[in-house]
């Protein structure tokens, strides 16, 4: 995968992200509280800086209410 692609999907993965964190209205700040993690980390996935660790993935999926497949829907 060439690094371009893989910065368009985690962009995408990261607006993905925003997008069902508010449709739940919950702020990044709130997030990162339920996942016991900084709201720096939620920021820089959110923006498409990092992709989070497998374990984040379970309990976002977990503390947002979706299956993990929804968090890579359209990517």
């Amino acid at each position: 995968m060439s690094n371009t692609q893989e910065s368009k999907q985690l962009m995408a993965f990261g607006r993905r992200l925003a997008d069902v964190r508010k449709s739940r209205g919950l702020t990044q700040q709130q997030l990162a509280e339920k996942l016991s993690i900084s709201l720096v980390s939620i920021g820089y996935i959110e923006t498409g800086k990092r992709w989070p660790r497998l374990v984040t993935l379970h309990r976002i999926s977990a503390a947002l209410g979706v299956r993990l497949e929804e968090l890579f829907k359209g990517l």
